[in-house]
């Protein structure tokens, strides 16, 4: 009994023991915990401490405005508010959203979507709920600002774009960054709700034009209430930039196209500022600007006319005979065009296959080939040439390659050689398609913005320029480098010309404005202005085919026109796309209406427009009555009562007039003519008195001057 109890007695000391050396171990660990809250973390924990009376609010900068070559305001911002929701309330968000639905005016399933959008973001990162709140929405908030306080108003400035779709291709659009932005190492820096550019100008210099935001400190209660301010950091505004358009030839450019479906670009070929960018279809930039209608989103995406697309610079089309302008400068540097002379019969073909000319031209030469825009001529010259020397001389000149414009999404095009050929079909060139290719067709493709660059750079003397649209003197060096980085393409470049080949060639452009039988715009030229160009036709398909189809409009060839002036060494290059336009003069009939707009301006600065030629006299026949005279006082109430009877049957008169704005001008055709002869160059002050004094009196109502004058 005894070796047990002291067995029993050695076990209880070692369970104390344990139990000593358990406590310690827990002080010790009680006391590193308190030595690392209260000495290690103590600025941690204090921001924790302030982040429970204190929140961030951002405070969004305003972006940067644009305006144009003479610094005329063309994107603005206007104010506006926007109502985020805020999870930090420690409440339960799902109930209240049916309540904040109606409240907002808002779609309860989309407002859940969105929040089901941000659900992976952190919990102090307000959601953006609605944007451009109105007043009576306001309201509802400061109203229910005890039940719902999770909503909460940020003021901040949003885009406000011209009206019509003004130059919206090149201004671009600005728009909430996507998940799959988020994704790109170009959107590092954002957060989801952030507003970035999306296309055009907004999308390219977006780093300038957003600026930097910035924050204010609120100090708030236990329920989250507002009850102060603790700190602000301002936001820094975004950079304004001037564009180089020039709102007036824009507008001119975008009534010229009209609703037509293709694309305009006026560029200044000396130095590559654009000056006008018309795409159509347009869209409104300001559906963006707020948050585009899912409904209208899907309206623009499937619309077979592509409106989002900037057709300037991504509508990859053949030129057509525009490309003969480029084949003449090959024919001419080789030698071979000069001593070319031949007849066209209407068409060519030499290797099997009749390839067809418009018309009959008869006897062509290379100066009368381009007003022709003769294709037996250039299948000719094409095969003479051979392909590899066509390909040689496209390359100089930039087919099939980027112009490196300033712009997002630019197309390159397509240049086709043999080495293509193998390459993309696997199998060898053959001499027919040398011909094709020779008129601008076949496989070859270029956008518009090519096309400028390239003819322009012809007219100049072989000099070409890379296009842009924001001038670069308002960027930093580094800036201007990593814009010809991110947008690669052929610049600026010199392609020697002959003097005497450059003659021809641009004498040639001019014939194809002025009157001559089979000159193929001899209707659109513009007097007292040197003004050529090249029209260009690209069929969609062949002669064959298009005999077979009953489609209308839509198996019409697109036509092209690039037009300068003046023709050597021009200060505007104007290139017009119509799909789908049929004739290639109704492109010329355009592109002369922004060249004459241009012309005009540059007069009007200068003062030395010319004078307005009077407009003829207006014919006008005119029959009226002239009331009998009222009783006689001193009759008798019989011929009173007979003259009130009768009173207002007065007499029916008629005549044959010629007035202009400032009256009568003459009562029969050989005097108007004459009053014309004396008016031309002149401007009248008073209506001529060649109409009979009396008939002048009567139908003195007629002129519109006249009814004008104060009556006494």
């Amino acid at each position: 009994m005894a070796f047990s109890s002291n067995r029993g007695e050695k076990l209880s000391s070692l369970k104390l023991t344990f139990v000593q050396y358990g406590i310690l171990l827990l002080m010790l660990g009680l006391a590193a915990g308190l030595w690392r809250l209260q000495v290690l973390n103590v600025d941690n924990y204090r921001v924790l401490a302030e982040q429970n009376r204190i929140r961030k609010e951002p405070i969004l900068a305003p972006r940067g405005k644009l305006f144009d070559r003479e610094k005329r305001l063309v994107v603005d911002n206007y104010p506006s508010v926007t109502c985020f929701l805020v999870r930090e309330q420690n409440r339960n968000v799902d109930a209240d959203l049916p309540e904040i639905a109606h409240g907002l005016d808002l779609n309860l399933d989309q407002l859940r979507a969105t929040l089901h959008h941000y659900r992976s973001q952190p919990g102090y990162q307000p959601i953006p709920i609605k944007q451009d709140v109105t007043a009576d929405e306001q309201a509802f908030i400061a109203a229910h600002r005890n039940e719902l306080p999770e909503l909460e108003t940020i003021d901040e400035e949003r885009r406000l774009y011209p009206r019509d779709g003004f130059a919206s291709h090149l201004i671009g659009y600005v728009g909430e960054v996507s998940e799959d932005d988020l994704n790109n190492p170009r959107f590092a820096y954002y957060e989801p709700g952030d507003v970035v550019g999306k296309a055009g100008v907004e999308e390219t210099y977006d780093e300038l034009l957003r600026g930097k935001d910035g924050s204010r400190e609120v100090i708030v209660d236990s329920r989250g209430r507002e009850v102060g301010y603790f700190g602000i950091e301002h936001a820094e505004p975004g950079t304004d930039l001037r564009l180089t358009i020039d709102n007036d030839l824009q507008r001119a450019a975008e009534l010229a196209m009209g609703d037509r479906n293709g694309a305009i670009v006026a560029m200044d070929p000396r130095n590559g500022e654009i000056l006008a960018m018309v795409s159509r279809p347009s869209f409104d930039p300001n559906e963006f600007a707020v948050k585009i209608d899912r409904t209208d989103w899907n309206k623009l995406i499937t619309d077979p006319d592509h409106p989002l697309m900037n057709k300037t610079i991504q509508a990859q089309l053949a030129p057509g005979s525009t490309f003969k302008i480029m084949m003449s400068v090959a024919g001419l540097q080789e030698g071979i065009a000069q001593n070319m002379h031949i007849v066209c019969n209407g068409g060519w073909g030499p290797y099997g296959y009749f390839h067809h000319c418009d018309e009959h031209h008869g006897a062509v030469d290379i100066y009368n080939a381009i007003p022709y825009s003769c294709d037996t001529f250039y299948y000719m010259l094409g095969d003479k040439l051979g392909i590899d020397r066509i390909v040689k001389y496209a390359n100089e000149f930039g087919y099939g390659q980027k112009t490196g414009i300033d712009l997002p999404g630019e197309q390159s095009g397509l240049m086709p050689s043999p080495d293509w050929l193998i390459k993309n079909f696997h199998h060898r060139w053959y001499p027919d398609e040398t011909l094709d290719v020779a008129i601008g067709q076949g496989a070859v493709e270029a956008t518009p913005i090519q096309l400028a660059r390239i003819i322009g750079g012809i007219a100049s003397g072989g000099h070409l320029v890379r296009p842009h649209v924001v001038f670069p003197d308002q960027l930093s060096s580094d800036f201007n480098k990593s814009l010809e980085d991110s947008f690669p393409g052929t610049g600026a470049a010199y392609v020697p010309i002959d003097p005497a080949n450059w003659e021809i060639i641009t004498n040639g452009m001019y014939e194809v404005t002025q009157p001559g039988l089979y000159h193929t715009a001899a209707a659109e030229g513009l007097p007292g202005i040197d003004f050529a160009g090249k029209t260009g036709t690209a069929q969609e398909m062949s002669h064959e085919a298009l005999e077979k189809t009953n489609k209308g409009q839509a198996t019409y060839p697109n036509v092209w026109f690039v037009g300068v002036t003046p023709r050597r060494n021009p200060e505007l290059v104007v290139a017009v796309l119509w799909q789908n336009g049929n004739k290639s003069w109704f492109a010329a009939r355009i592109g002369a209406q922004v060249v004459e707009a241009f012309v005009n301006k540059k007069r009007r600065l200068a003062g030395n427009l010319p004078p307005v030629k009077a407009a003829a006299p207006t014919e006008v026949g005119a029959v009226w009555t002239t009331p009998d005279s009222g009783p006689d006082s001193r009759g008798s109430r019989k011929n009173a009562a007979a003259s009130e009877e009768n009173l207002g049957a007065g007499r029916i008169h008629s005549g044959h007039f010629f007035v202009d704005s400032n009256g009568i001008v003459a009562e029969d055709p050989k005097a108007a003519q004459k009053s014309a002869t004396r008016q031309s160059g002149t401007r009248r002050t008073t209506p001529l008195a060649t109409a009979s004094t009396k008939n002048a009196q009567q139908v003195a109502a007629l002129s519109p001057a006249r009814q004008k004058e104060p009556q006494p």
